[in-house]
């Protein structure tokens, strides 16, 4: 059956936030970038449920094999933002892995970033098939996660409501992703978003 059921999800999540951040890059997004991200997502997106059930379907497999690559390409040219600056510290002082954290922070950031990027995240809810609104595309990838069960709050992960502050600054220590982010990401932003999370 290979890799595990919930180390599938937490990768396969992890490759969908490197499309959809590529997507949305606030300075080296490009016609190539795009391409490689609306397919990335179409593939894992229709493939991480099965892959997580039936981790014997090779067809399910390979998709998203492929759609990871073309993820890593897309995000490659247009640098990831956001949900991976806030994930760092996740995993830095948490040690939870890395797709995990991505995980968890996710539809928190793009919900933050939704005043600015919902026209970008209402075209990725049309490739996938999920609607035409950035509110589509976020209640689509919640569905995902709790299809294939990953963990969806910061405090079942052993972090306290004490240790948002500490989090949300040592965010700011990743301005070579956050300048990527559509929306300008301050350290207050950082807090409120980790409580979302929370």
């Amino acid at each position: 059956t290979g890799l595990p059921p919930h180390i599938t999800a937490a990768t396969g999540i992890d490759a969908m936030v490197h499309a959809i951040e590529a997507y949305t890059s606030k300075i080296k997004k490009n016609p190539i970038s795009d391409g490689l991200a609306r397919q990335a997502l179409r593939m894992l997106g229709g493939n991480i449920k099965t892959a997580c059930a039936k981790g014997a379907d090779m067809d399910a497999r390979r998709a998203m094999l492929v759609g990871a690559t073309l993820a890593g390409q897309a995000f490659a040219n247009a640098p990831v933002a956001g949900v991976h600056a806030l994930a760092y510290p996740l995993g830095g002082h948490f040690h939870i892995p890395h797709g995990l954290s991505n995980a968890l922070v996710l539809p928190h950031v793009l919900r933050f970033n939704e005043p600015v990027a919902a026209d970008m995240y209402a075209e990725l809810a049309a490739v996938v098939g999920a609607g035409d609104s950035a509110t589509a595309l976020i209640g689509w990838l919640d569905d995902i996660a709790e299809a294939v069960g990953i963990e969806r709050r910061l405090r079942d992960m052993g972090i306290s409501h004490n240790d948002l502050p500490m989090l949300a600054e040592d965010a700011m220590l990743q301005q070579r992703l956050l300048v990527n982010n559509p929306r300008e990401i301050t350290q207050e932003d950082a807090f409120k978003i980790y409580e979302a999370a929370w």
